[in-house]
């Protein structure tokens, strides 16, 4: 059985039967609608000249988020409101302030485009349309400017910039210049709780099954343990688009209430599997100001909006970004199933390349991240070829509590050095009791270096990712002690643009 997918469009309601579970969204705009106006790139979620936003009623406004259409997989948007660039001007719910304002007009978000000269060959605008336009909804709606490193970072899945990095960004800057246009959320609030209340009288459907509790989710993975399970799709999708694999069936977990929460405990956060990346940075950015860089370099705004920090973990790859972190801070995870819940560190939660210690009726419920202590001193590396949207060689992540210049703890994750994300415990070891000096620094980056024997890729080699290592944990020891961190992640945009 299959659902009927239902989303908000140009105000309208859009019902379509009969859409396969492993369908992506940029397939049925562009296939099954005829909406060619969102283009086809890279196909796996790089390049952004596929985004789209999406809108969900959260807390009786409207979030927008813009995302990858190509790995995104259709049924995802069911129950949302969603826009194209070719949208904008053709929504009824999407209109200027001033009433006077002429019919067909562009949208602010384009505009500023034309007017700055951001566009060249073209392919590559409807992206760029999209990625601004949640930021206008998002910032400019709110009475808020935007700055050249907001824009530089809201902007930074989208990678094709024929007519250089100034033009886009003069752009994204001035949007606030441009008669004002606003979203009747009043209105698609309605919409959309139509549309849930709909969607409530269908019958449950078995091929792309969305379950709303843990409990039931539960009992929908003992019985269907064959079917794919599926979050945010930022890798599933590309095994959908690079592999071409197909799912008769597919078990999303986003919807799952219990998966889709913060909760602030005494001495821990607890972050539920399904909440998206970029929530789940914020929480940790709270308690640590110093991760907001290496948040932020994870992947591209639209991944990190779609993507949850439990896919990422379940997920297991050895160049996985969170996990080398949540290694660091001491994490744990906690699987369920019908037998009930069991905790373990994070570390122990894989076996060997994407594979895993989980049952095949257990699930990943949620992360527990301990709250920084007295003493802690936490630095967090990312090694890659390009400074945005990109997958690291190396990533380290060093975390000391020290008392009284004694190393009372140490704990480093680390990842691209081994077939897992791996907790380095013989450079933990050099460290443990010891006075944290130079020599105790060069002593841990023996240790590390000793400890992992890394592979040769495209990405990097062997050799590279051994002198890398140890580098970085000299890198460390100078910024321990007052160094200032003079590299590209800490440069003023506003100075290179």
């Amino acid at each position: 059985m299959l659902p009927t997918l239902q989303f908000i469009r140009r105000g309208q309601t859009v019902a379509l039967a009969d859409v396969p579970p492993d369908r992506t969204l940029l397939q049925l705009l562009r296939e099954d609608l005829g909406h060619t106006g969102t283009k086809e790139g890279c196909g796996e979620g790089d390049c952004g000249a596929c985004t789209v936003v999406v809108g969900e009623a959260k807390g009786g406004r409207i979030r927008y988020r813009a995302i990858n259409a190509c790995i995104a997989l259709a049924h995802s948007i069911d129950g949302k409101a969603l826009w194209t660039a070719e949208d904008l001007a053709h929504d009824p719910l999407v209109r200027p302030q001033d009433a006077a304002t002429p019919t067909g007009t562009l949208h602010p978000v384009q505009q500023t485009l034309v007017d700055h000269h951001g566009s060249q060959c073209g392919f590559c605008t409807p992206g760029f349309v999209m990625s601004l336009f949640a930021l206008y909804q998002t910032e400019v709606c709110q009475g808020r400017g935007v700055s050249r490193a907001q824009a530089v970072q809201d902007l930074s899945g989208n990678l094709c910039r024929c007519t250089g990095y100034r033009p886009i960004l003069d752009a994204a800057q001035q949007m606030d210049q441009l008669p004002r246009w606003q979203v009747d959320e009043a209105v698609l609030l309605q919409k959309l709780e139509l549309l849930a209340l709909d969607q409530q009288a269908l019958e449950p459907n078995f091929a792309y099954i969305s379950p709303t509790t843990l409990a039931e989710l539960l009992t929908v993975r003992a019985a269907h343990p064959q079917a794919q399970l599926v979050a945010g799709c930022t890798d599933v999708g590309l095994w959908v688009t690079k592999q071409h694999r197909q799912f008769a069936q597919v078990l999303d977990v986003t919807r799952v209430a219990e998966l889709c929460r913060i909760v602030e405990a005494p001495d821990h956060t607890a972050i539920g599997a399904a909440v998206r990346l970029e929530d789940a940075f914020a929480a940790l950015v709270r308690r640590r100001p110093q991760l907001q860089t290496f948040a932020t370099r994870f992947a591209g705004l639209p991944v990190r909006n779609a993507g949850t920090l439990g896919g990422n973990v379940a997920n297991g790859s050895p160049i996985g970004d969170s996990m080398p972190l949540l290694i660091a801070l001491r994490a744990r995870v906690v699987l369920a199933s019908p037998r009930g819940e069991r905790t373990l560190a994070l570390e122990d939660l894989y076996t060997g390349y994407r594979q895993n210690v989980m049952a095949p009726n257990e699930v990943l419920a949620r992360i527990l991240v301990p709250h920084p202590a007295p003493g802690e001193f936490l630095r967090a590396y990312k090694v890659s070829k390009r400074q945005d949207d990109d997958i690291s060689a190396v990533c380290l992540v060093l975390n000391l509590h020290l008392d009284g210049g004694q190393v009372a703890a140490a704990s480093i994750g680390a990842g691209g050095v081994a077939a897992v994300p791996a907790r380095a415990r013989q450079a933990e070891a050099a460290l443990h009791g010891q006075p944290w000096s130079e020599a105790a620094a060069h002593l841990a980056a023996q240790a590390l270096q000793a400890e992992f024997t890394p592979l040769s890729d495209l990405r990097a080699s062997s050799q590279y990712r051994h002198a890398v290592m140890g580098s970085l944990v000299r890198r460390f020891w100078l910024e321990s002690q007052g160094l200032p961190d003079v590299s590209l992640d800490t440069l003023r945009w506003e100075e290179l643009a």
